[in-house]
This record gives structure tokens, sequence and C-alpha cells, in this order.
């Protein structure tokens, strides 16, 4: 018998996240609630969504159990019912004004009943969850409905759709129907859960107006998607999609005694703008908030046009002024902006009234000095993560101090970095002045989501837009006057027709370009469009009814913002009266939920509002754990990193596991190094876990892993019918390469090689068609479409197709830039957050004879060369009439992902 060798015993104290749906996600199946129907149904009938989700559930235990319906629904939607069917009796949901039901249900409101039903989960959704008791054998209809209208922003609608069943479901159907009159110009898809196997299960088909998206995954392609046999789908359906335009006065479409006027004209010349930026610097902004502040500052003053003039204003307890006044956006000026960012530091108290009025008598001395161009537009952009707390401090004062020195002359748009803000107070800064409020959340994109909200507000094209139809023909028409259109984005006007309107509805449509004025006009006919709307059997009716009540009711709630006591309660009232005609849940709604008798008699659902500091983070806060490790030759001191995803910390461990507790993977590394000297030994055994809050137990995995063979940084398969593979290793920084580009293929990929990492600090790659751009470094993997910014973090499950190219991320951190006719690219990132990023090629034999750059030129004129030297290991390799000796050596292959395997190729070094 082997005596095992004495070891340390290492007990370590650390705080991680814990989110209660790891503990959760098997629940329905260990209480015996089967799942065995979920369905959702999404009609976009003209950008109006409406979509239904409905879960058939049945409780194969001996005894009652609980079912709990957990749903996710976009924060812009409204819920418009609820119901449950138990043994054939429906229990509804009922819409009342919030306070009427708060007071009906005292009682249950006091018991906290109440609470929970709808919650903000993230960025853009709200979690819908209830619970009921069931009798065994006994079987429930869950079925919920929401309503939406998509906005186009940065010139997409998108559509968002939640699958989350928590367990394989043996009749799962996504089916997404889209009606858009003017026609579909482009459409995607985008997935965070499927893989290969599972779009097998995905068929979207499409023609000029319609299109059809089928989800039907069989529960053997559900199972080999996860690889594990209780493994269930979790995460995001996105469609996104635009609509054919052009320079003309929009479309009107109508049915059934309603209109919708969509206007967004193409062609329109981007307007000059005068903008000031004031940025707080604050101590708050300290340490990554202000150094994800600057890289967005800097990429916004690159993206500024020469017609363009700025300042920049910096404040904390003192506020500063960069230049005495706007300057031109010159690139000279550009780049002294650019380095006065660089150098911004964060420190002292937050002083926004002295800021804000500096930024606007900035604005109005240039004004009045006729240094603003004619016909130019002018803004300020406001960055802060806090509220006031040197000089004015009162909200309300501040708010009035700003209103009154913009005069209604410029336009603000706030941006509230991460939860210590108050949402509440620069929204009305906001919209007091003709503007928008945006959140940006803590989180390795946030320096991207400052880029996005520019680029949506960057591009003016038109101001003082006005809507005129004849006052024979509508009525209770919409927002009609609006200040300004900024490329990308539409606007959107809806209302009656009377009741003997004319045959044709025609529209006049006036503003202010650069330097002129200009009208258009446009017309529909009544009948005709009547019609059109009538024919495709999928389609919503009566939807634009409903389009114009959502659409009045947001507005409505949205100018209760900035009115007047008086003008706020009238709007108030209107919002409240369709809300409860048209059942939508809305922040002056709640809807009650019924049960059967001998439950809890009573629940409501409420629409969350952001209102700043209530607002709940993702995720429930901190848990401290315990964990006792068996480590080899270990430090006194190191860190414990978890693997798995920022929503879920590990994986559930095999069915039938008589332990109530789920598995984890955990590495081990220095505090202070990348790496152990000597490299720390795991044992492969089992770790104890132990949550002191809850007393939950979980068990950690230790993995030892291998670091005797070395990965390359870049494999590719040479040309010819040996597909030998060559391993490039880079041994000297460079600054950035061009590693290939191919223009007959539209691609070209540039990348910057870090000598210490052994790897790419960033490798960005172009496509020309279609034209995106993938920007991949070690935090994350950044994909630009149309000045659009979509981040992912590595692996997260992507699968997102375009026309003319597939992108495809699994779990081991493996993203594929593929077309059947294109050269496949391939990026990794390890999990050693020391070492760079990976380049992969494959499918090679794509590459024209006019690939070239530093890995290009190994697909042209390439030859072995004869060599006298008896070991066969050593060879030289002739490209373009240059030698390159090449080695035999075993190298790590990570083309099919983590782990990797072990292969033999011939080494380059360059």
């Amino acid at each position: 018998m082997k005596v095992p060798v004495p070891v340390p015993i290492c007990s370590i104290m650390l705080v991680l996240p814990l989110l209660l749906a790891v503990l959760q996600t098997v629940t329905a199946q260990k209480n015996g609630i089967h799942v065995y129907s979920l369905t959702v149904d999404s009609r976009v009938s003209s950008r109006f969504a409406h979509t239904v989700i409905t879960s058939r559930v049945v409780n194969r235990a001996d005894e009652a159990q609980e079912a709990i319906f957990d749903m996710e629904l976009p924060k812009k939607a409204f819920i418009t019912n609820f119901s449950m069917i138990i043994d054939g009796v429906t229990y509804p949901g009922n819409i009342k004004e919030k306070a009427a039901a708060q007071e009906q249900y005292s009682a249950a409101v006091a018991r906290g009943e109440s609470a929970g039903l709808v919650k903000a989960t993230g960025r853009k959704t709200e979690r819908f969850q209830v619970s009921v008791n069931v009798a065994p054998a006994a079987k429930v209809t869950f079925e919920l409905v929401y309503e939406e209208l998509l906005k186009r922003r940065l010139g997409v609608y998108e559509l968002l759709l939640k699958v989350r069943p928590q367990q394989l479901v043996k009749h799962l159907q996504m089916d997404i129907h889209i009606f858009e009159p003017q026609g579909i110009r482009f459409l995607e898809t985008e997935s965070t859960f499927m893989t290969n196997e599972l779009a097998d299960a995905l068929t979207v088909s499409q023609n000029e107006t319609k299109a059809h998206i089928l989800f039907k995954p069989t529960l053997s392609q559900q199972q080999k998607s996860s690889g594990q046999q209780d493994k269930a789908l979790d995460g995001n359906f996105i469609v996104r999609y635009d609509v054919n335009r052009t320079l003309s006065g929009g479309s009107i479409q109508i049915e059934n005694g309603y209109f919708v006027h969509y206007f967004a004209p193409e062609g329109l010349a981007t307007m000059p703008k005068n903008v000031v930026f004031v940025i707080d610097k604050s101590g708050s902004m300290s340490g990554r908030k202000i150094e994800q502040t600057r890289e967005a500052l800097i990429k916004i003053l690159s993206d500024l046009s020469p017609k363009d003039q700025f300042n920049l204003i910096t404040f904390s307890s003192e506020t500063t002024q960069w230049k005495p006044s706007l300057v031109p956006a010159s690139p000279e000026n550009v780049n002294k902006a650019k380095s006065y960012a660089a150098g911004i530091q964060a420190a002292g108290g937050t002083n926004i009234n002295d800021a804000m009025l500096m930024a606007v008598n900035l604005l109005e001395s240039n004004n009045q000095a006729e240094l603003l161009p004619e016909g130019s537009i002018s803004f300020i952009m406001l960055l802060t993560d806090g509220d006031p707390t040197v000089g004015e401090t009162n909200p309300t004062s501040i708010q009035k101090n700003v209103r009154e020195a913009i005069g209604g002359q410029y336009s603000l748009f706030c941006l509230g970095f991460g939860f210590d803000v108050s949402y509440a107070f620069l929204e009305k800064l906001a919209l007091d002045n003709g503007g928008l409020a945006r959140r940006i959340y803590e989180d390795s994109d946030s320096a991207l989501q400052l880029q996005d909200f520019y680029q949506e507000v960057s591009n003016p094209m038109l101001t003082t837009v006005a809507f005129q139809y004849p006052s024979n023909a509508v009525e209770e028409v919409t927002q009609d006057n609006f200040r300004l259109l900024f490329k990308g984005s539409e606007m959107v006007v809806a209302g009656k027709l009377r009741d003997k309107s004319p045959d044709v509805l025609s529209a006049r449509v006036s503003g202010k370009m650069y330097m002129q004025n200009i009208t258009f006009q446009t017309e529909s006919n009544v009948a005709k469009q009547e019609e059109e709307f009538q024919s495709p059997k999928y389609i919503f009716h009566n939807f634009m009814e409903r389009l114009w009540a959502y659409l009045t009711i947001q507005q409505q709630l949205e100018q209760m913002v900035s009115a007047s006591e008086a003008d706020s309660q009238a709007f108030k009232t209107r919002a409240l009266n369709l809300s409860l005609k048209y059942n939508f849940v809305t922040p002056l709604t709640s809807m009650v939920i019924t049960k059967p008798e001998g439950q809890e008699q009573s629940q409501v659902a409420e629409k969350p509002v952001e209102d700043g500091h209530h607002l709940s983070r993702p995720g429930i806060g901190n848990r401290l754990f315990r964990i006792t490790a068996i480590v080899h030759n270990a430090p006194p001191i190191f860190d414990v990193g978890v693997a798995g995803s920022p929503d879920i910390l590990g994986q559930q461990g095999p069915p039938g596991d008589p332990h109530d507790f789920p598995s984890y993977s955990f590495r081990l590394r220095s505090s202070g190094d990348s790496a152990f000297s000597p490299p720390v030994v795991l044992e492969p055994r089992q770790v104890e876990l132990y949550d002191t809050e809850t007393q939950n137990k979980a068990r950690i995995i230790t993995e030892p892993t291998s670091a005797s063979i070395q990965a390359s940084p870049v494999l590719l398969t040479l040309p010819g019918p040996s597909n030998d593979t060559l391993c490039v290793d880079i041994k000297h920084s460079q600054g950035p390469m061009n590693l290939l580009s191919d223009p007959d293929q539209g691609i070209e990929v540039n990348g910057q090689y870090d000598t210490k990492k052994a790897g790419f600090h960033w490798i960005k790659v172009t496509f020309k068609n279609p034209q995106v751009q993938v920007l991949a470094s070690p935090e994350h993997v950044v994909v630009t479409r149309n000045q659009r910014n979509s981040a992912y973090k590595w692996k997260e499950t992507l699968f997102l197709v375009l026309p003319g190219l597939k992108m495809t991320m699994d779990k081991t951190g493996l993203l594929l830039l593929s077309d059947p006719d294109k050269v496949t690219i391939g990026l990794l990132s390890l999990d050693d957050p020391g070492k760079g990023l990976l380049l992969l090629l494959r499918d090679t034999d794509h590459f024209s004879s006019h690939v070239n750059g530093t890995l290009g030129q190994f697909y042209q004129d390439v030859s072995w060369e004869m060599t006298e030297v008896a070991d066969d290991s050593q060879r030289t390799l002739r490209v373009q009439e240059k030698d390159f000796s090449v080695t035999r050596k075993l190298k790590m292959d990570y083309q099919e992902g983590l782990p990797g395997t072990e292969i033999s190729c011939w080494s380059v070094e360059l």
C-alpha cells in the first residue's frame, strides 16, 4: 500500500457572490414538478411586438409541491395579462390602479406577498416570478403576455427574448413572426445559448416584408448541446433588423381606425455640433471608473467631425475649463484634448451645479460672440457617478438653476455612472432641457456604453421637427413636435382616424437642416392600408390601437417628469386611464394575481421604476465562504479563483448525486505573481466550501493542469496536400502588426503581440462584406457594426448569424468567425490572466493569390527546401524567396478549444 505524502492544509477565507439560481436551478426536477411544454410566441407587426409565453407543468410527486413560473421580459415592455389554469379553473391577473390594489390587499402587502413578483434583473430585463402549490398529478398552465414598441437605435430594431426553462423540456418552441410593410432590409439573429447541435433546430425564412424564425429543439438536441442529461438551456435570443426607407416623409400605416407614422429619412447630411463634455472627477470616480471614462472620452474625441466645435469641463469640489472657449475639432486640437483627457485624475467632492452653469455660460458667451456656426446644434453631455456634495446640493435647486440658464436653447444629455447617483435627478435634469438620461453600468464594457450613447446623439440631422395632419382626418395624436432627429433613430407619431376621415391620409413633416429648412409630404390610402394588415393570418390584429395606447402612456409618463404640478397630474390621469383600459402594468397600475383557496390569496405585480439609489443591483450581495484545500508546495498566501460564468457560481453535480450541493472548479494563483515558483500541484480531490450565512455546503473539484507544453500564439495550416501545421512564435514586440490581408476575401487582421504574455495584447479582424469589425482583448470581445458596439465576455456562449458571416463562441472561450466561402479565423483567450490571445486559421484554401501580411505571406509561394542535415526535426521553409528555419516541436493545439491537445508541428520564429 502506498503511503500518502504529508501535505500542508490551508484554510482560506474569501468573499464570493452567491446567486440563488445556482441552488435553485433544478428545484423543479428535485421536487417532482416537471415542465412538459414551454412555448414563446412573438408577433411583431410594424415594430409592435406582442409576446405570449406559455408554460405547462405537472406534479409527478406523491404530495403537493410548489411550482414556480420564472420569466424575464424587456424593461420597456408592459405586461398585459397573466393567468394560471389549475384543474381547468382559470385564475386571472387583474390590473388595478396601484393605490387601489395596495389598499384592497393591504394585509397581503404587509406580509410581503406583493414584493418581488417583478424585479429589475439587468440592463435590459425585468424578472417576473409567481409560485403556486400543485396537488399530486395535477397540471398547471401559466401564461404571460407582454407588449412593447421596438425602438430604432443606431440603425436597428431589437427583439430580446429570454430562454430559461430550468430543465429539459419535451416540447420547447420559440415562434417569431415579423411583418413590416416597408420591407425588411436586413435581419440577423444572435443567441447566448445556441450551439452547433441546437443550430439544426433553428430555421429562419424571409421574404420582402415577412420573416419567420422557428426554434424547436428535440430532447436529444438539448441533451447533446449541454453534454449533460439534466443541463437546461439558459440565455438570450435576439433578433435585429431594419426596414427599407428613402429620403421621404416616412411611412404611414393604418389598421382598424388607427394610424402610425414612422419617420427616419435616409440621405440627410449630419449637422455640425458644438458640444461641451462635463466630466465628474470626484474621489468616487477613482479606480476603474475614471480609467474607463478616460478611455471612452479619448475614443469619442476621435469621432468628432472637423466641422464640430468642442470643449471639456472637469469638476470635483472645484470646476476646471480646458480652453477659454469652444475650439474647432481639428486634428491638432483633438490630439491636445486627448492628452488632457488622459491626465484626468479623480479626487475631491462633487459640485454639479457650478460645472453645469459653467458649461451653459461657455455656450452662451460663444453664441453672443457669434462664434457658433450658423445652422449648428449645441448640447452639453454630463457624466457623473454621485449626488452633489459641494456648493449647491439641493437637487431641485440645481434643476431650476440649469433650466433657467439653458432657457430652451441647448440640449442636455446626462449619464449616470453606477448606482450611487440619483437617476431620477439626472432624468429630470435631462428631460427639462430637451435631452435624454442613461445609466452606465459598472462592468468591463462601461467605456463602450459611454461611446454607444455618444454615437446615438452625435449625428443630428434635423431640428425643430413638426408633424401636421388635416384636422378633419385625425384626433388624439401623440407627440408631434420633436427637438432633434439623430441618424439611426426614428420618430413615431400615432393617432386615431376620425369617423368621416378622407380616403387618403396626408401628412406634412417640416424641420431645419444645416443652413436650410426642409418640408416632406407623404400620404397613405386608408382602404389599401387596412387591407394590407388584414391578410397575414399570424399578424396580431387591432395591434395599432394598442401601439397608440402604449406610445401615449410612455410619453405621458415621460412628460410627468418635467411638467408643472398641475400639468403632471393631468398627464398622470390620462396615462392611468389608458393603462386600465388597455390592461397594461405600468408604474401607475398593479396586477393582482389570484390563487386557489387555501393558498396566499393575493400577490401584487408592479412595474419597477429606475429611480436611482433603490434600484437593485444584479446579484444578491456577498457571502462569506470558508474553503479547506489540500495543496502541494503552496506559498503562505494565495488567491482562489472560481471558474464559472458571472451569473452562475459553478455547475451542478451529476444526476442522482447524493449530495445536496453543487460542484465547482477552481485554480490557485499567487497573489503577487502570475505563476508559482515552484508551480502549485493540486491533488485531484474534493474540497469543501461552506456558506456561513445559509449553512449550505458545496464541493470543489481541484483539477491539476499541465504547464510543460506551451501553446503557440499562432497556428497555421500550410497550403498543399500535406496539411502541415506551422506554429508561429513571435519573439520580438513590433508594435501593431498587419498579420494578414486578403482584398479578394475582404478580410484584414491586425494585432499587437505581447512577448511577456506569449500572446497577443489585442487582435482586430475587419470584414468588408458584411461591414463588421471584431476587436478582441483578454478582457472581452467587441463587435462593431454601423458604429454600434456589442461586447461579449470570453466563455459566454455566442451564436450570431449575419448575412455572409457567422460568429460562434463556446464555453471554452474559442471564438470562430466563419462563412462557407471565407477563411475561418479563430481567437482564443486562455484561462491564465498572465497569457495573451491566440490566433488560429482554418479553411485556408479560401485565401486568394493576393493575400499578404506577416502571417499571410505563408500562403504565397511556399516550398520546402532540400537539406543535408540528418536530423529530420529541422527543415528550411522558403516563402517568397525568403528562407525560414523550422523545427519539429510539441505544442498545445487549442483549435477545438480548451483544454487542448498535444500536436507535433513545425515551429518558426519571427
